[in-house]
């Protein structure tokens, strides 16, 4: 076929909702896009999982840490699947991770907050898990098909996440007074950063249109920042615990929950590298991946051997 017959079948396909598999062909857009985005998601659960890592070896009972672990070791999982559905798409492993490793690629800015006490591990999972359980479940219908079967595993997981973590706020709301102010504490630093999650408002998000065109993305970074409020009040109010927004309301006429404006200056100041952990998960990540090189080329040459004896 012709490049111009080419370009009319997959619009075709992405009109009939047809999933793009790894070996159809495709613009060289929407697989740049689509690197940019699982690479960026994939990297964000590599790192997600170092602010829990530093509460491994202080968790308040051996059945929290054992959920932890479990937990840090789920992302692990994450993170391969996805570096695996970024790989289908022709590009090399070890280059979009060193890329996150020189500041090229990003990652979810979340993670460069500081985990200050036992409550921000229960809220991790239950507002950063359940904010991204919001922006994965719609992933699950993604455009492209390696990238919407590995989400299906992973959000199966995502919720098992945001409810152990929810179970662990409410723990803590049925605590002592010193607990109950810990977890309003955790709550009022990470509620502004769970709604940045979603990325910019939908008029400066300079991908999301294109994405919602190609159905790489079916909901816009507004309209999934809005369900994830909408499903989250209601917790907080459940566990007497309140939003760190005085502009926070129930609109009856939308039937929306209408809240503040978000300090958007802190998140691309956050994005450029300039947070209170970047630094620290960045420099966390250089070191494991320098360390562990003579494992990948152990791996690689048992591989190249076994490889050869088959031929």
């Amino acid at each position: 076929m012709t490049h111009e017959q080419q370009q009319a079948y997959f619009d075709a396909n992405i009109a009939a909702d047809t999933p793009i598999e790894a070996k159809d062909w495709m613009p060289d857009a929407y697989r740049q896009t689509l690197i940019r985005q699982i690479g960026q998601h994939a990297h964000s659960e590599v790192i997600g999982m170092l602010p829990e890592a530093n509460w491994l070896t202080r968790a308040p009972s051996l059945r929290r840490k054992a959920i932890l672990l479990a937990k840090i070791q789920d992302e692990a999982g994450h993170g391969l699947y996805l570096y695996s559905a970024a790989e289908t798409l022709g590009c090399s492993r070890p280059d979009i991770y060193e890329k996150m490793l020189d500041g090229k690629m990003k990652y979810s800015s979340i993670f460069n907050y500081p985990t200050l006490n036992w409550a921000d591990i229960g809220v991790i999972g239950w507002l950063v898990d359940g904010a991204a359980i919001v922006n994965q479940v719609a992933l699950c219908r993604t455009s492209y098909a390696p990238y919407a079967r590995a989400m299906v595993k992973i959000c199966k997981e995502e919720s098992f996440h945001q409810r152990q973590g929810y179970e662990a706020a409410m723990a803590m709301a049925n605590g002592s007074a010193e607990q109950r102010a810990m977890l309003q504490d955790s709550i009022n630093r990470f509620w502004w950063p769970a709604l940045m999650m979603f990325g910019p408002t939908d008029s400066d998000s300079p991908n999301s249109a294109q994405s919602m065109v190609w159905k790489i993305k079916r909901h816009s970074n507004d309209e999934l920042r809005q369900k994830f409020v909408d499903n989250t009040v209601p917790q907080l109010e459940a566990l007497n615990m309140t939003v760190p927004d005085p502009d926070l309301k129930w609109d009856e006429a939308s039937g929306h929950y209408r809240f503040g404006t978000i300090n958007w200056d802190e998140f691309y100041q956050v994005i450029k590298g300039h947070g209170l952990c970047n630094h620290e998960r960045v420099g966390a990540k250089r070191r494991a991946w320098e360390e562990g090189s003579w494992v990948r080329e152990a791996a690689m040459a048992h591989a190249e051997k076994h490889a050869v004896k088959a031929a």
